[in-house]
C-alpha cells in the first residue's frame, strides 16, 4: 500500500502549533530576567520592593556620609537607602544598599540594643540577623536579612514595617560587626 501524504493544512497547523509553543517559552524565559530599572528618586519611598540594582555606584566605594560621627558605627543614609560598616580608624569596611521599611528612623546618634538570630518580620517573612537599634512611631527599626534572600513584600495595608533589609551576606556582616552597644548613625 503506497505511504499516503498528509494535507498541506496538516503541516501548515503543526508548525504554527510549534511557532507559538517556541515564542510563549521565550517569553517566560525573558519575564524572568532582568528586568530595566527607573532611574533612583533623590529620597525613599514609603516601600521599597524592588532588589538594588548593582550598578555603577556599587563597583566604587562610597564615602561614608558627613556629619555621621566618628569612631566605630554603623552608618544608614535614608536616602542613599545604603549602609557602611565603619571601623575605629573612621575607615569603610563595607557599604550595601538596604530596601527600608514603611517607618524610618529620624537622623541621629543610636546603639545598638536587643539583637535577635531569628524571627518573623511583620510583614510576615521569616528574618534572621536582626539588630535592633530604635523605636519609632511604635515600630521597632532593625538591621536584617529574609531568610529565603528575598527582599520586603508589598506590607499588608496598613501594616507599619521597621525592618531595613539587605542582603544575606550583608546581614551577617552587620550581626558580626553590630554587638549590644554598636553606634548606629542615621543620616538623611
Amino acid at each position: 500500500m503506497p505511504a499516503r501524504r498528509l494535507p498541506s493544512w496538516v503541516w501548515v497547523s503543526g508548525l504554527t502549533a510549534a511557532a507559538l509553543v517556541a515564542v510563549t517559552f521565550l517569553a517566560v524565559k525573558a519575564d524572568k530576567g532582568p528586568q530595566p530599572t527607573a532611574s533612583a528618586s533623590p529620597k525613599p519611598s514609603a516601600s521599597a520592593t524592588a532588589k538594588p540594582s548593582k550598578g555603577p555606584d556599587e563597583s566604587k566605594p562610597v564615602a561614608v556620609p558627613d556629619g555621621s560621627g566618628t569612631g566605630r558605627r554603623i552608618v544608614y543614609s535614608l536616602d542613599q537607602r545604603r549602609v557602611w560598616l565603619v571601623d575605629a580608624s573612621d575607615a569603610s569596611r563595607r557599604s550595601f544598599k538596604v530596601w527600608p521599611g514603611t517607618v524610618n528612623p529620624a537622623p541621629g546618634s543610636y546603639t545598638v540594643g536587643t539583637r535577635r538570630e531569628t524571627s518573623t518580620g511583620s510583614d510576615g517573612v521569616e528574618i534572621e540577623n536582626i539588630v535592633f537599634f530604635t523605636v519609632s512611631s511604635g515600630t521597632n527599626i532593625a538591621f536584617s536579612n529574609a531568610v529565603d534572600g528575598s527582599s520586603p513584600p508589598p506590607p499588608a495595608s496598613g501594616v507599619p514595617t521597621g525592618g531595613i533589609r539587605m542582603r544575606a551576606a550583608d546581614g551577617d556582616a552587620v550581626w558580626k560587626f553590630g554587638t549590644a552597644g554598636t553606634k548606629v548613625a542615621v543620616v538623611d
